[in-house]
């Protein structure tokens, strides 16, 4: 495979024309009443046009066919995927899974829409508030078959395998350990090379942002020169039996059947883009005195409420990194919060679960669900001397938080058959360690 090439920065205005077509941008306006090499000129709008000029986001795309020309949708099946939060009975436990299972590809041909697996969510498709967290589960390549979400945006975290993404705009490659974000409306494709696994942040009716620094200051933590967008590509290719467009609407599947493919698009400017991120990139902030900082230093990106400060869904990241905090139980902190935490493992172990919590698997902690390090953890913490350390080398967990209370699936209390139904277990062993008659503290080191 070609070593792909990538244009660099977050939200920023772009413009890229495939090179068999030079000059293919028209000069000096949009829409010209011939565009050059005689393409259709088509706007794809992520935002109302009134919006502020901070927060608008569209693109021009000028491709060989408008997307408009293909054959009437109609409903297909819904597999796993849904948006009924009312499916099963509530449940305020915390919740782990098991590795996912992918299916084995000499068994069952499973592509990515197939192998889309909704777990949980909250709030409403058609009023353009809330989220859903997917699980894919694939070991084959789309082919002829695209996909877009009416939706929302989808942040996609693969686990395993990795992906080769067509999108309108052009090709992306995203191993594990990087993350790609496929906003609203845009057309894709995925080939993989072997059983495919993954997790996906769906956010209905907004986009993702890079978090305010506050008083860290101009740099830090996701810095936005590292986030990369694909270059134009094109193929003028017809699809003889047609080519299917798959459209998540409502919540619901649809597919509609077209004589050429979607990825017909020469030239393209604009600000409304997928893109990629590695998050060895990522720059970490973290205590270098005392006591364990809130894991909101470590987010990458947020999806923002109406509320100031509070986010539909915060993508936040536990990488590689120093600890030196003093006199500190340095792990994470017991905690009941008022968000909702979805923890995922890309790799290696995570700090307060050495055991259980494993690649491919996820924990769900609602709101107000407590949740903290298990009990071997705590032991361990407890004791241990306080030098300079490193933390998670070669691990990658991240989190799904959000401010709403999430609705798990049938699919993700039942189907799935992956739910660890010895989870609370962990906790188990804490005993009491009160000393009602001596406040002397006894310091490891």
């Amino acid at each position: 495979m070609a070593e792909l090439k990538y244009i660099s920065g977050f939200g920023n205005e772009c413009a890229s024309e495939d090179p068999r077509c030079p000059g293919s941008l028209p000069e000096g306006q949009n829409n010209p009443q011939v565009c050059p090499y005689n393409l259709y000129a088509e706007q794809l709008s992520g935002s109302a046009f009134t919006c502020p000029r901070s927060t608008n986001k569209r693109s021009w795309l000028y491709r060989i066919l408008p997307s408009v020309s293909h054959k009437p949708f109609e409903s297909i099946d819904q597999g796993h995927v849904t948006h009924n939060w009312d499916e099963v009975d509530p449940d305020p436990n915390q919740l782990r899974w098991k590795p996912f299972e992918i299916p084995k590809a000499s068994q069952k041909k499973v592509d990515f829409v197939s192998g889309l697996h909704t777990l949980c969510g909250a709030g409403d498709i058609r009023s353009n508030n809330g989220l859903a967290i997917h699980i894919f589960l694939c070991n084959t390549s789309m082919g002829n078959r695209c996909f877009y979400n009416s939706d929302g945006d989808f942040l996609i975290v693969p686990q395993e395998g990795k992906l080769l993404i067509y999108t309108e705009f052009g090709k992306m490659l995203v191993q594990p350990n990087e993350i790609c974000v496929i906003q609203r409306g845009m057309r894709f494709s995925i080939d993989v090379f072997e059983e495919t696994r993954g997790y996906i942040l769906e956010v209905y009716g907004i986009h993702f942002e890079l978090p305010d620094l506050g008083p860290i200051g101009a740099n830090g933590l996701a810095n936005p020169r590292d986030f990369l967008i694909p270059v134009a590509w094109y193929e003028d290719r017809q699809v003889p039996g047609g080519y299917t467009v798959i459209n998540k609407y409502q919540g619901k599947l649809f597919a509609a059947k077209q004589d050429v493919s979607p990825f017909n698009v020469v030239a393209w400017h604009g600000n409304y883009t997928p893109y990629k991120y590695n998050l060895e990139n990522f720059m970490v902030i973290n205590s270098v005195a005392f006591d364990h900082a809130d894991p909101s230093i470590f987010t990458v990106l947020t999806a923002k409420s109406l509320r100031p400060g509070v986010a539909i869904a915060d993508f936040v990241i536990f990488p590689p990194r120093w600890g030196v905090a003093d006199k500190t139980f340095r792990p994470p902190y017991y905690h009941r919060n008022c968000m909702s935490e979805f923890m995922g493992l890309i790799r290696g172990h995570y700090e307060a679960k050495q055991g259980g919590f494993l690649p491919g698997g996820g924990s769900l902690h609602n709101t107000m669900t407590p949740h903290g390090p298990d009990a071997d953890c705590f032991e361990k913490a407890s004791k241990a001397k306080l030098a300079p350390e490193r933390i998670a080398d070669g691990t990658m967990a991240f989190m799904f938080e959000s401010s709403l209370s999430l609705a798990v699936t049938k699919w993700g209390l039942k189907a799935s058959r992956c739910l660890d139904e010895n989870y609370y277990k962990c906790w188990e062993p804490l005993k009491s360690r009160f000393t009602p008659n001596s406040r002397n503290l006894t310091e490891p080191n």
